[in-house]
């Protein structure tokens, strides 16, 4: 008797919508309004995908996007999704550029029922010339050329263009003539750096103008190395700066020596050789680590003048602190333009300056800019013409702020 009770009950109870949908499955509704196009601004093999979601999104299982060939098929699974999306980008590697292809869209429910979408295409992939969005980049490299181009005419023109003076290389001159009348040699530092650092490039060209000043003073010039491949640009550098002088006859290839290519035994190095020989100036520029301070102190100790230079600004605060004269940063990259007054380096130089200005001035400006229009969208609520000038302004802030980006 129990029992027949309880399953009148449970057979009498209402039939839910997903036991309605069991006994007789409701059609989804498809994806509408899918769109196939190539991808702009790209190389090529790419096609965008765009659509919007199904009526029935809440009953939807997943989403599957099929590509074929023809409209007629086959269509082969390229993904599918198990979120909500309304777009992909297809970029299979099988995707050919000048060929076309069809797309469908199909939404699976959660009891296997399906519903495709209308076949979007032909869509084809095709590479473009130009990245339009990189458009600000090809402004800003124009501006720069024509810059560069500019300043190196004028270079030509009068090879005394101002550069503001930097002191530690008006020193050389000085430094080397001390060690002369001191009787002592000079030496000259690397630091650690490999042949492929700009700094140690950089250094090379003030060895060229170290090296020439020690030859018409008759000095003997000193340059430990970390690395043997700078050693041999440092031994062709010093040799060609005596030959320059017209004193081959003093270059010595055993002064240009590799020490080691360990960090603090490269240090240890140099310090035994300032001890012994007791130079009477000190270079030190290139890559400088923890060593720097090492060098600097010892080079104190033995009463050398200093002359330092680095692009580490972990240790230039070591260098300011311990030698007479410190590069900093740009300057050191600045030495062969400073030194040689050659018109191609000085007018890069000049040139690199006014990018810099010019930079500096677009972000003051777009800086200014988004200020006042958020001051202006404040206040604007009361006032059509602040409206007006407000939006205005905003838009100008993100044309800027979107040049500032993609350049």
């Amino acid at each position: 008797m129990v029992l027949a009770c309880l399953l009148s009950v449970i057979f009498t109870q209402p039939v839910t919508a997903m036991q309605a949908e069991a006994i007789q499955p409701v059609a989804l509704q498809p994806v509408a309004n899918l769109e196939a196009q190539d991808t702009p601004n790209d190389p090529g093999g790419s096609i965008d995908l765009s659509w919007e979601l199904s009526p029935d999104s809440a009953r939807v299982r997943r989403y599957e996007v099929y590509r074929a060939e023809s409209t007629d098929g086959p269509f082969e699974k390229i993904v599918e999704f198990l979120i909500p999306t309304t777009s992909y980008t297809d970029a299979d590697t099988l995707v050919r550029n000048k060929k076309d292809y069809y797309y469908r869209v199909d939404v699976v429910g959660k009891l296997g029922t399906r519903a495709s979408s209308k076949i979007a295409g032909p869509a084809i992939a095709k590479p473009q010339w130009f990245n339009r969005n990189r458009l600000a980049v090809l402004v800003f490299a124009l501006i720069y050329g024509g810059l560069v181009i500019l300043y190196i005419e004028f270079a030509k023109r009068d090879r005394g263009m101002f550069v503001r003076r930097i002191a530690g290389l008006d020193a050389i001159d000085e430094a080397v003539g001390r060690s002369t009348e001191m009787g002592k040699p000079i030496l000259f530092s690397f630091g650690i750096g490999y042949l492929t650092d700009v700094a140690t490039l950089a250094a090379l060209s003030i060895l060229r103008r170290v090296a020439r000043r020690a030859a018409q003073y008759e000095t003997r010039i000193l340059v430990p190395n970390y690395d043997p491949i700078v050693m041999t640009a440092a031994q062709e550098t010093v040799k060609q700066a005596f030959l320059e002088a017209g004193r081959p006859d003093l270059y010595r290839e055993s002064d240009i020596t590799f020490l080691t290519a360990d960090q603090f035994g490269y240090a240890a190095g140099v310090d035994g050789i300032m001890l012994r020989e007791k130079p009477g100036t000190v270079f030190l520029q290139g890559v400088f680590y923890a060593e720097a301070l090492i060098l600097a102190e010892t080079a104190h100790s033995v009463g050398a003048i200093q002359i330092a230079g680095t692009n580490m600004a972990t240790q230039l605060p070591f260098f300011i602190a311990a030698c007479d004269y410190t590069l900093i940063g740009e300057e050191l990259f600045a030495a062969s333009a400073y030194l040689d007054r050659d018109p191609q380096l000085l007018g890069s130089l000049k040139s690199e300056d006014m990018a810099k200005i010019i930079t500096v001035a677009i972000i003051a400006v777009v800086s200014i800019v988004g200020t006042v229009g958020a001051i202006l969208a404040s206040v604007s609520g009361k006032n059509e013409i602040l409206l007006s000038l407000g939006e205005f302004v905003n838009d100008l802030f993100e044309t800027l702020k979107g040049f500032l980006t993609t350049s």
